[in-house]
């Protein structure tokens, strides 16, 4: 059977040139303290959170990166829908300002894996491969 309905438009966040800006120097020191900075000026922007969840799953902390990433997630969430996200479609990978949500929605992912919400990890990891196969692969 052909799906004869066309797919809705990709839908591609707006840049933040000042919280990449914040997040990059974040990353030249590479610490929780100024990740949480990042966050704590721009809680809108996924990426400052998505940051702090990588860390605290670096760090052998779950149930913290579960809390950021789920932060981040929602936050972008936020951002999609008012970006003319519909709950479906595509959120390109390459397109960097998705990058924020995606990363957030794939530490959802392991972090729900390492507390056992076996769950909730495949429904997070579904729906990165449903936003982006690329996205997928590219944080496995």
């Amino acid at each position: 059977m052909q799906n004869l309905l066309p797919e809705p438009p990709a839908t591609l966040l707006p840049a933040d040139v000042e919280a990449d800006k914040a997040l990059a120097t974040a990353a030249e020191t590479g610490t929780a303290g100024a990740y949480k900075t990042v966050a704590a000026d721009h809680p809108a922007y996924s990426g400052g959170w998505a940051a702090l969840a990588a860390d605290a799953l670096e760090a052998g902390e779950p149930v913290t990166a579960y809390a950021y990433a789920r932060t981040g997630y929602h936050r972008g969430l936020d951002a999609l829908r008012r970006n003319g996200w519909k709950g479906h479609g595509s959120v390109p990978w390459a397109h960097e300002p998705n990058q924020g949500f995606l990363r957030c929605l794939h530490s959802l992912s392991k972090a729900a894996a390492e507390i056992g919400e076996a769950d909730e990890a495949a429904r997070c990891a579904q729906f990165l491969r449903d936003s982006d196969p690329a996205a997928a692969d590219a944080l496995s």
